[in-house]
């Protein structure tokens, strides 16, 4: 980090940990390009007792191209939680692995949090390689500001849930949340995704498209939410895809009278006193009390005709 002491920035070539071996190495490989694979990476691959990878075949040809010859455990979301104690029983048995996801840096919208914490919890010492991040090279890239920022891993494939959690998203904003937001798309959702995000936070919020990362055709596609969900509505977008986007402008805070208006509003729709507070509190990002207390102050009875 930029911000280290010349003590604290002192770098070594010996292992980390202390003495003895890792129980649990998490080992970091290219999202796309072989040459991102480190020293450090390889030696973790041939020094592990196996490699728990989320696919053998994936995992299998990038060590053989490496010349690794290695038993591999699948370890991947629908057995990890069975795997789990297992694989700990022998690493407190003497076994050291090697945990890779298919591409970049386990646990990272990838399986493995799962044995991280049981592995902890155990007493295993658990160390990590660091290398390839899609995330975090998008956002370098994207000319968006890199701190603070959120990361958000896939948004839900169907609208219904993907909209709900864009409305959550867009409340947690207006209640001050201010940090770029790094997502994960797959190509044939990128389209919709970029519609979704741009109805909920905006046209006008900038953002950017990164595909291809590290590889031959690697693009980053910068501009408004409008203007990227426009391009990707007839472009074809193909490979691993990153969105980010912009923080939110700071917004004025809602006033006393936009607060009643919206209450009576939802009040004359029939929401009940309860639910029209949590509502508009959510709108607004005015704290759920202070709008309860609006709400009972409100003079609701409607007028004679």
């Amino acid at each position: 980090m930029g911000g280290e002491s010349a003590a604290e920035g002192t770098r070594s070539s010996d292992p980390p940990g202390g003495p003895g071996r890792p129980g649990l190495v998490l080992v970091a490989t290219p999202i796309g390009n072989l040459g991102d694979l480190s020293p450090r990476a390889l030696a973790a691959l041939r020094d592990a007792d196996a490699v728990l990878c989320e696919d053998s075949r994936v995992t299998g040809g990038l060590l053989a191209r490496q010349g690794i010859a290695a038993t591999m455990i699948p370890l991947h979301e629908h057995n990890e939680a069975a795997q789990a104690p297992r694989l700990v029983e022998r690493m407190a048995a003497g076994e050291s692995f090697a945990l890779v996801s298919d591409a970049g840096t386990p646990l990272v919208s990838d399986p493995g949090y799962r044995l991280v914490r049981a592995a902890i919890a155990a007493g295993i010492q658990v160390s990590a390689v660091p290398g390839p991040n899609a995330a975090v090279m998008a956002l370098a890239l994207s000319g968006l500001p890199p701190h603070p920022f959120l990361f958000l891993g896939f948004l839900p494939a169907r609208s219904g849930p993907r909209a709900a959690e864009l409305s959550r998203l867009r409340g947690i904003e207006r209640a001050g949340l201010s940090a770029t937001l790094v997502l994960y798309e797959a190509p044939h959702r990128l389209a919709e995704a970029l519609a979704a995000l741009a109805e909920a936070l905006g046209p006008e919020r900038p953002a950017a498209v990164a595909r291809e990362l590290t590889k031959r055709f690697e693009e980053v596609r910068r501009g408004s939410l409008g203007d990227l969900a426009a391009h990707y509505a007839t472009a074809e977008a193909r490979g691993e895809i990153c969105i980010l986007v912009g923080p939110a402008p700071e917004e004025a805070a809602a006033g006393a009278a936009d607060i009643d208006a919206a209450l009576r509003a939802a009040l004359a729709g029939g929401m009940s006193l309860r639910d029209a507070a949590a509502s508009v509190a959510a709108a607004t990002g005015v704290k759920k009390r202070e709008v309860y207390a609006r709400a009972l102050a409100l003079d609701t009875t409607p007028e004679p005709g």
